[in-house]
């Protein structure tokens, strides 16, 4: 009786370790999945076209970027707001202008997008960019990069 008594412990125990593996097992592609997420953060997607470099990006919230793109051959700023991940239609928007020391209208593009807003382009050669996306409630912006 007590050798029925000991496999069943030992099988018990094995039962348990199986499980507990089991549960390690299921943890792990969780973990994969957060990884792969945090990984999905918005990249450039050439929007603005050809001759046009990234210069500087600004997150907007934690749901994307606004890029800031400059083509030296036009002496043309471009901008354009993405979101991380593409989805339902939401509120999106970016605007560009420059900074003077007088009234100057910005160039936006503003509406209903799944994946981003723009392109928008400014003539800035001499002139400090001003920039700024929103996604939703999410805001970012920034200024500089005077040419």
């Amino acid at each position: 009786m007590k050798m029925k008594l000991s496999r069943r412990t030992t099988t018990a125990a094995a039962l348990a370790t199986l499980a507990l593996g089991g549960t390690v097992a299921a943890t792990a592609p969780a973990s994969a999945a957060t990884t792969t997420k945090a990984a999905a953060a918005a990249t450039y997607n050439g929007a603005c076209g050809t001759g046009y470099k990234v210069i500087d990006s600004t997150p907007v919230g934690n749901v994307g970027k606004v890029f800031l793109t400059w083509n030296e051959s036009t002496g043309k700023n471009c901008a354009v707001t993405i979101r991380n991940t593409p989805g339902a239609k939401i509120h999106m928007a970016v605007e560009l202008n420059i900074a003077v020391n007088y009234e100057h209208n910005p160039v936006v593009d503003s509406g209903q997008y799944t994946s981003y807003a723009g392109p928008v382009y400014m003539s800035a050669r001499g002139y400090c960019a001003v920039w700024q996306g929103v996604i939703g409630t999410a805001t970012g912006g920034d200024s500089g990069h005077c040419g």
